[in-house]
């Protein structure tokens, strides 16, 4: 099985610590015993730092886009170094470069690529170009909900969902460098224009990202300690 994960720079790179890249190598090397396997890393709060900053001296969207890029890298060589020899050694910057590295047989890692595409959309886009069969984008929150729910307490969060309803929730959300939304208007989009199958779920614990990857690839009935978060599916 061929999996695309995005992770959130907000769950890897929250306080830049170490703990948290080992935690996801480990993590992400059981699965690559199994499983074919590309993570896109996010910037997260470092990338919103320098992304406010370069708004307020004067940097249009693009420029700030490019600046958020260049953080999902420097999390992207993090993880690579956390991985060692597991790893394909350099980050891809682009998805011709991502499959070129994914005959390695080494687990790939990359952040972004270009202005007008967060990481999600990255992946999302990347899930679509090598075909892969499952997309999971962990994030800060457990799955998607009918509205924010660090803003809205009554928020109501999807088990399941098709991508259509996917669209129509966040749809709403903003479309500048840095956005918070679990999944982006775009990635949204390419989701549902390929029907993929994707998992939105809590990432804070590596393991348990971990548990979920093995578990779909088994089609097992669900265990009580694993968090699925919500399943997009046509």
């Amino acid at each position: 099985m061929l999996v695309v994960l995005s992770v959130g720079g907000s769950i890897l790179a929250k306080e830049l610590k170490p703990e948290s890249f080992l935690a996801y190598a480990d993590a992400l090397k059981e699965i690559s015993k199994e499983h074919d396997l590309v993570v896109v890393t996010g910037g997260g709060v470092a990338a919103r730092d320098y992304i406010n900053v370069a708004r307020s001296t004067g940097s249009n969207e693009v420029e700030c886009d490019y600046i958020g890029i260049d953080i999902t890298r420097l999390n992207a060589k993090l993880l690579i170094s956390a991985l060692g020899d597991a790893a394909y050694p350099r980050t891809p910057h682009d998805y011709i470069q991502a499959e070129d590295a994914l005959s390695s047989g080494k687990i790939v890692v990359m952040g972004g690529v270009i202005p007008g595409q967060t990481t999600d959309a990255v992946s999302a886009i990347l899930a679509e170009y090598l075909k892969a069969d499952l997309l999971v984008i962990a994030t800060a929150v457990d799955g998607v909900y009918t509205a924010d729910p660090r803003q809205h307490p009554d928020a109501v969060k999807y088990e399941t969902m098709t991508p259509k309803e996917l669209v129509k929730t966040v749809m709403v959300t903003e479309m500048k460098a840095g956005s918070k939304s679990p999944v982006d208007p775009l990635a949204a989009k390419i989701i549902e224009r390929c029907n993929l199958e994707t998992i939105v779920m809590d990432g804070s614990d590596a393991q348990n990202v971990l548990n979920v990857i093995m578990q779909e690839s088994e089609r097992t009935e669900p265990l009580k300690k694993v968090h699925l978060g919500t399943r997009i599916k046509g």
